[in-house]
Formats: structure tokens, C-alpha cells, sequence
């Protein structure tokens, strides 16, 4: 006897699936660039190397200000001079932070997740440039409070004297550059042992070239950035007058040479790098 539907009857209907698609959102709708920034700044943040880089950033400059606080007669304990101190050692510890936001991930082989998620590497690089850019502004702030702190606590008659609004934009400017030039550094080699060691190296070997060579030493403001940065580190203090015109325009040009040039350089190395 057959079981099947005879001739004129409706077919019974069938039970809805309780399955539901897999929801992948727009394909064509961009990862918000506030997001990538904020996944870039977790990424220092998140691993222990960058925790201890982030403390000895705050930690060294503290310890130095505080060193010169000892050392330092009362009346020269002002504010002024604890930001010039403050200014090498971070030059120092600034820029491997930079290096590491962009070695890191490729050191580790994250870099094909990071890219598989947002596929334009422009995009990936802009928000490590404004990461780095927040990182510095977060050391000067702390340079600023200590500074501060030490100097109410330094017992000069005017601890703040000669203060002018040029010396908190000059201390800015120097951090950021100093951090943006590790990112140049780390995004042309990719690897960190190579970008810190080059990046400590190439600067010193410029600067005894051009002082060793008397041909190379009037020159060396328009193509040496630690001889056109000496003059951002005379300016802290009471009696800095500020850059000049000509200063500002050899400062631009070393910046041109040693950290825009190299930043493109390391932009379209990493553009056509190959994922492993």
C-alpha cells in the first residue's frame, strides 16, 4: 500500500528551521579609525615589555629630575631646567617605544591578523602614527606634572620664571619627533634589534662625522638633527630666547632628512612587504 501524497491533497507544510544565517555585517563598511587607534594604543599596553617601557619612561624621568633636584643649588631648581634634564632621557626611551609599535606585531607574526582585519595598510600605519603621537603627548604631560611638582617643592624664589608658552611647545615638539623617528626606523627594518641598534648608531656616526670633518661642520645645522636639536635643549630654560627663524628652518630640514624620508621609505617597504 502506497504511503504517499494522493492526488489532490496538500502537501503537509514543512517545520521552519530554527537555524539563522551567519551575520558578517557590511563587507564594504570600514573599521572606524578611532577603533584601530585605540586596538594600537592596547597593544603597547597589553604586553609586558611595553608595560615596563611605559613605567621606566615615567620612572626615568622622575629619577632624573629628582637627581638634579639633589645636585641643585635652590636657585636653580626651576622649572625650566627639570624639562631640560627631562628632555635626553626621554629622547632615549621615546623612540623605542615608536620602533615597538610597529616591530612588534611583525616579530610575533601578528601581522596577518592585523592586516586580515583591516586590509589597507595606509589606514594600519596612520592610526600607529597617531598612537605614537598620543604616547609622546602622555609623556609630556607627565614631564610637565613632575616638573611641576619638584619645582613648588624646589624652594626657588620664583621657580617658574621665564616661563612662556614657547617652552611647553618646543618640549612637545621635541618629544613628538623624537618618537616618530622610532616608528620610521621600526616601520623601514620591521625588526627590533635592527631598528634600535640603527637608529642609536646612525645618529652618533653622523655627529662625529660632521664634527671630525672641518669641511662638514657649517653644513652639519642643515643636515645633522642632533646639531639642530641642541638649540630646542638650550631653550628650556630661564635664559633660552627661544628658536630662531634660521633654527627652525634647520631643525625642519634634519627632520625632512632623518624622519619623513625614512618614515616614506619604511610606509612603501611595509606596503609591499609579504605576510609570513
Amino acid at each position: 500500500m502506497s504511503t504517499g501524497t494522493s492526488a489532490g491533497e496538500t502537501p503537509a507544510p514543512e517545520a521552519p528551521s530554527h537555524r539563522t544565517a551567519l551575520d558578517l555585517g557590511d563587507p564594504e563598511r570600514r573599521i572606524p579609525l578611532g577603533r584601530l587607534v585605540g586596538v594600537e594604543l592596547r597593544k603597547t599596553a597589553d604586553t609586558r615589555a611595553g608595560r615596563w617601557l611605559l613605567g621606566i619612561i615615567v620612572g626615568i624621568t622622575a629619577a632624573i629630575m629628582v637627581v638634579f633636584f639633589l645636585i641643585a643649588d635652590a636657585d636653580d631648581r626651576l622649572f625650566g631646567n627639570f624639562i631640560g634634564v627631562a628632555a635626553t632621557p626621554q629622547g632615549f626611551v621615546l623612540p623605542v617605544l615608536g620602533i615597538l609599535l610597529v616591530t612588534s606585531e611583525w616579530g610575533q607574526r601578528t601581522a596577518m591578523v592585523t592586516f586580515a582585519l583591516e586590509p589597507s595598510r595606509t589606514r594600519v600605519i596612520g592610526a600607529k602614527v597617531i598612537a605614537a603621537l598620543i604616547w609622546g603627548l602622555g609623556a609630556f604631560v607627565a614631564a610637565i606634572v613632575i616638573a611641576a611638582v619638584v619645582t613648588l617643592l624646589g624652594g626657588a624664589a620664583d621657580g617658574f620664571a621665564g616661563l612662556d608658552v614657547s617652552v611647553f611647545v618646543l618640549f612637545l615638539g621635541l618629544q613628538l619627533l623624537t618618537i616618530l623617528q622610532g616608528l620610521a626606523y621600526g616601520l623601514i627594518f620591521l625588526n627590533t634589534p635592527a631598528a634600535i641598534v640603527t637608529f642609536f648608531v646612525a645618529p652618533v656616526a653622523s655627529q662625529l662625522i660632521f664634527n671630525l670633518v672641518p669641511a662638514l661642520r657649517d653644513p652639519a645645522p642643515w643636515l645633522d638633527l642632533a646639531t639642530a636639536q641642541q638649540a630646542l635643549f638650550t631653550s628650556f630654560g630661564p635664559g633660552g630666547a627661544g628658536l630662531s627663524g634660521e633654527e627652525y628652518a634647520q631643525l625642519g630640514t634634519t627632520a625632512l632628512i632623518w624622519i619623513v624620508l625614512p618614515f616614506v621609505a619604511g610606509w612603501i617597504r611595509v606596503m609591499r612587504a609579504e605576510l609570513k
